[in-house]
């Protein structure tokens, strides 16, 4: 059971849907299988972060702007749009740099969360999920009012990269150091754990996950109860 604070003002949370379940975990773990089974088969609407992160750096943004002036145009691709690969490279190598984009990028995604919840109250949404990858870090386990980490062993989350890697397009794929890169940026899978509401464990079948997500969604946790205004 998480112990961390609602900090959300009573008056912004009342704008909010009464339950908002805060999707996250470590890279490669099933975050995307579950915000899927979610999405298609319990018809939940979602609010991605990575989403809100991409629209942040569209052409004719001052963000991307912001970037080119600082890593040069070598980070954009021939269309004009950001490359990530290289910009990750840069960022998951040196920690001041992925502070950097993270402070201009995490206060955008944000306001448009938060943009978000406040449409679907609006629209009478009972339930949503938040799949921040980041909810810890980027300081947005705030807005949930319950969280969710899906985990499952490292070598399992290397092999889950590594074929998603094997899957991707050419020319954009990680090899083994870029992908623990990232895996060392992000909070410690057993701090989140510490920190959630339900755990997901993604060690066993596909099917064993998704009846972990059936179960969690009938039994919403009792800290998932807004607070008093």
């Amino acid at each position: 059971m998480s112990d961390r604070p609602l900090r959300i003002e009573s008056s912004l949370r009342s704008a909010f849907p009464p339950r908002i379940i805060g999707l996250t975990g470590g890279v490669g773990m099933g975050k995307t299988t579950v915000s899927n089974y979610l999405s298609t088969v319990h018809h939940l609407p979602m609010l991605d972060a990575d989403v809100y992160a991409r629209e942040a750096v569209e052409p004719g943004s001052n963000l991307l702007t912001e970037i080119v002036e600082r890593y040069g145009s070598n980070v954009l691709t021939p269309q004009g749009r950001l490359d990530r690969l290289r910009v990750g490279d840069i960022i998951f190598s040196r920690q001041p740099e992925r502070l950097w984009i993270e402070q201009r990028i995490h206060p955008y995604v944000r306001d448009r969360i938060t943009a978000e919840l406040q449409k679907l109250a609006l629209q009478g949404c009972s339930t949503s999920v938040l799949v921040v990858p980041l909810l810890f870090e980027a300081r947005m386990s705030d807005l949930a009012t319950e969280i969710w980490v899906v985990a499952c062993p490292h070598d399992q989350q290397i092999e889950h990269l590594m074929q998603r890697e094997i899957e991707g397009a050419a020319g954009s794929r990680l090899n083994l150091s870029q992908i623990q890169a990232r895996i060392n940026s992000q909070m410690p899978i057993d701090q989140k754990i510490k920190l959630a509401d339900v755990v997901l464990d993604n060690s066993s079948t596909l099917d064993a996950l998704l009846c972990q997500v059936n179960t969690a969604l009938k039994t919403p946790p009792a800290s998932s109860a807004p607070p008093p205004s």
